[in-house]
């Protein structure tokens, strides 16, 4: 049997009650086959990164340890996505839940469908902020700490809104 390794999931959601998407969704993640949720950071909104004309976005990092492999546990994810009404339209565009793979262990990943650590990680106040919530040093192959990423990026626009949903 596979070991546990923990995988640092970014959640975001800007339709059909953001908080609550994003709520139902950490509920649902410690229920996939092989997984386990360990903890999940507080919720919190910002401005959406891509086009202007949506609403803001309601995002937090959840810590899930998963004996699956990355490419299965991507799948359940997508899978988990759709169940909750995603239709992918425009880039970056709004979207009722959107569930990407931040961090699995220490590993790095270059496939055609998934790159770990996220390649937008280092740029998004509304990762790192949930993620320093999490742990302090997570692995981050081939990237600063996450205080010298937290030290380049602006926070300046991410609120704290909830803090994290209950087990």
């Amino acid at each position: 049997m596979a070991e546990w390794v923990t995988a640092y999931l970014g959640l975001g959601s800007n339709l059909d009650g953001p908080c609550g998407q994003v709520e139902r969704a950490i509920d649902a993640l410690a229920r996939l086959p092989g997984c386990r949720a360990a903890r999940s950071s507080s919720l919190y909104r910002n401005p959406p990164m891509g086009p202007v004309d949506q609403p803001d976005y309601v995002n937090a990092v959840v810590a899930l340890e998963t004996r699956l492999a990355p490419l299965e546990l991507l799948d359940h994810l997508q899978a988990l996505e759709r169940a909750h009404g995603r239709v992918r339209g425009r880039h970056w565009g709004e979207r009722t839940l959107d569930v990407d793979i931040l961090l699995y262990g220490d590993q790095r990943i270059r496939e055609p469908r998934l790159t770990v650590p996220h390649p937008g990680l280092p740029e998004r106040a509304f990762v790192l902020y949930p993620l320093a919530e999490l742990v302090a040093a997570p692995p981050l192959p081939g990237l600063s700490s996450l205080k010298a990423l937290l030290a380049g990026c602006d926070g300046e626009q991410l609120q704290r809104i909830a803090p994290p949903p209950l087990p």
